[in-house]
């Protein structure tokens, strides 16, 4: 797997990988950039929760839930001083539909924590993830 930035100006990239998707960085206007795309490390959560998203409905959908909505939340803790790294990551799903059996849910984020999701696997290693869910009857 392969990807690249290219630089524009300030602090504006555009990155590229395998997929050939463009995707648009940028900085906060504070730190010199123009606010004209996501930050490095709001792509970091976001991968994150693409990642077990996508584990977690499948799973789902192969255990036959009514799944009508599904979203999945990340939050991450950052230390105060440089580098800021994240100290601390929640990732919080919402299942909505008929019928959810809880036992269901808790295995789908079980499996895509323990054996499905690289990117869940790859940041467990420098930081602590809880996870929590909520099942909305539909």
């Amino acid at each position: 797997m392969d990807a690249k930035v290219t630089w524009h100006d300030g602090l504006h990239f555009t990155g590229t990988a395998d997929s050939g998707h463009e995707l648009i960085l940028d900085g906060d206007p504070s730190v010199g950039g123009t606010d004209l795309g996501s930050r490095p490390l709001e792509l970091m959560l976001l991968s994150l929760a693409g990642c077990t998203a996508m584990d977690v409905i499948s799973i789902l959908r192969k255990k036959r839930q009514d799944v009508t909505g599904f979203e999945v939340k990340t939050h991450a803790e950052r230390s105060a001083t440089h580098p800021k790294i994240f100290t601390a990551v929640s990732v919080e799903y919402i299942i909505t539909g008929h019928n959810i059996d809880p036992k269901a849910v808790e295995r789908a984020i079980e499996l895509s924590e323990t054996a499905y999701c690289p990117a869940q696997a790859m940041l467990a290693k420098a930081v602590p993830i809880t996870h929590t869910y909520t099942v909305v009857d539909a």
